[in-house]
């Protein structure tokens, strides 16, 4: 026990010296934690591979996007900060999401986990859906990438819905146009392909794979290729999920085949959690809530980590983490300096490797959930307070009331007993948290004083020219 001890406390440091391991990011988009069996054993869906994937890895279980919405998760994971310190939480229109032909995108001054990864010797790719920003300034090849296969914003952005101010869904490889408008059906299927491609091509050297799936997505009527449409027990929601799960097999079939399933760290989740339809297609089950705000639902999302030999199989993480933590981590790993700015995400290379006794950094800072640049709850350990707001921001102009609720969300998944009158020393310690918060990172009526700007060009055109 002591050997097997030692060896885990020394582990990050053996890392360091070394080879670290390559790694591929995949990040799926509107996907909820009960769509997932090895998160909701009733869900409809086959999920074969992602389940295996948890049998050989560890499920996290408290792991957070930093937004219940696309855009600001995405620029979360890319600088390890909170949306609203990058500016990144609302779009140049003041939407939740940024349009196309958007004047507005993430800063090519903030430091990306590309960029690190890059720092470290990394071959760098991106192969999937974007969304911080379409205009060249703002593109992944500006931003640490060393290629880009993929669309530049979200699927369900195109000219037959807004003909007059969206222009066709394009494909893009690198910072050029290929395809306009894209096979959407086809996306998950070229995307994946293309992945076995850059991961075969690159088995040699370290490389960093960054694969954000368009799929489930946003539409109404998700996509799927022909080999998955209408074969699912769930309709095309079901369809598009299990062609993810497909696409997960084939990658790290292609890590065996290449003898670089010891060599590869391989994290899967998606950017935050299922919609509201109706009928209803996704599942977040058992949190409460859908996404696109501050519930659990919409920001608890499912997470698996994969690497024989390192990270320990068939385990589940409670321990709070989130998607800000990731650039830390990559970096610790791989013996690089963390961005001198600040950021908000934390290492958490002990409990991503099993490590005994290794709880949350985030438990001391706190977890804050922000809609837009209203603060509207804070984590710390398993205690979600939900703050009391005069006016709670609900999405388009819907505001109402909100009373302060305390829940411990690790053990009551589903917010079932409000406990605030139990425990008003927790409350009294989150409130502090919530207001160091607002100092930091700001509030509806302030702007933080660690707040930076975003990017900005002054005439932003459409990117559809082949």
């Amino acid at each position: 026990m002591k050997h097997l001890l030692f060896s885990l406390l020394c582990l990050p440091l053996l890392l360091k010296a070394e080879n670290p391991p390559n790694v591929i990011f995949v990040l799926v988009d509107n996907l909820g934690n009960g769509d997932v069996k090895c998160f909701n054993p009733q869900t409809l869906h086959r999920t074969p591979h992602l389940d295996q994937m948890a049998v050989e890895g560890t499920r996290f279980t408290s792991y957070y996007s930093a937004s219940g919405v696309c855009t600001p998760s995405r620029a979360a994971l890319m600088t390890g900060c909170y949306p609203y310190r990058v500016d990144m939480h609302v779009s140049d229109k003041g939407g939740l999401v940024l349009q196309p032909v958007a004047a507005k995108g993430l800063n090519p001054k903030e430091t990306t986990v590309a960029e690190v990864m890059k720092t470290a010797g990394y071959t760098t790719a991106i192969i999937g859906k974007w969304h911080l920003g379409d205009q060249p300034e703002f593109l992944p090849t500006r931003q640490g990438f060393d290629s880009f296969f993929g669309i530049p914003y979200s699927d369900d952005m195109v000219k037959e819905l807004r003909p007059d101010e969206w222009p066709e869904l394009p494909l893009m490889r690198d910072e050029k146009v290929i395809e306009a408008p894209v096979d959407r059906d086809n996306l998950t299927k070229r995307y994946t392909e293309e992945a076995v491609k850059f991961i075969t091509a690159h088995q040699d050297k370290p490389f960093f794979l960054y694969l954000p799936h368009a799929m489930p997505g946003s539409t109404k009527d998700p996509y799927a290729s022909p080999a998955f449409k209408d074969k699912s027990a769930n309709g095309h929601w079901g369809d598009s999920i299990e062609e993810l799960d497909w696409s997960m097999g084939e990658i790290l079939s292609t890590l065996k085949k290449l003898h670089l399933d010891e060599k590869t760290l391989v994290i899967w989740t998606s950017d935050n959690g299922a919609p509201n339809r109706k009928p209803p297609q996704g599942s977040n089950a058992p949190y409460e809530g859908w996404g696109y705000n501050t519930s659990e639902g919409a920001m608890r999302v499912p997470c698996i980590a994969r690497w024989p030999g390192h990270v320990q199989a068939g385990r589940e993480c409670r321990e709070l983490c989130s998607m800000m933590d990731i650039l830390p981590t990559l970096a610790t790993m791989t013996g690089v300096k963390k961005p001198t700015h600040t950021i908000d995400g934390h290492d958490i290379t002990t409990l991503l490797l099993g490590q005994s006794g290794a709880t949350s950094p985030s438990d001391a800072s706190g977890f804050f959930y922000y809609f837009g640049d209203q603060l509207q709850a804070v984590r710390s350990g398993p205690w979600k307070l939900y703050l009391p707001l005069e006016a709670k921001r609900m999405g388009g102009a819907k505001k109402q009331a909100s009373p302060m609720q305390l829940f411990n969300v690790r053990d009551d998944e589903s917010e079932k007993e409000e406990v605030s009158n139990a425990h008003p020393r927790i409350v009294e310690r989150l409130m502090k948290l919530a207001d160091e918060a607002r100092e930091e990172l700001g509030d509806a009526d302030r702007i933080g004083k660690g707040h930076r700007e975003a990017g900005h060009v002054d005439q932003p055109t459409a990117r559809v020219k082949l």
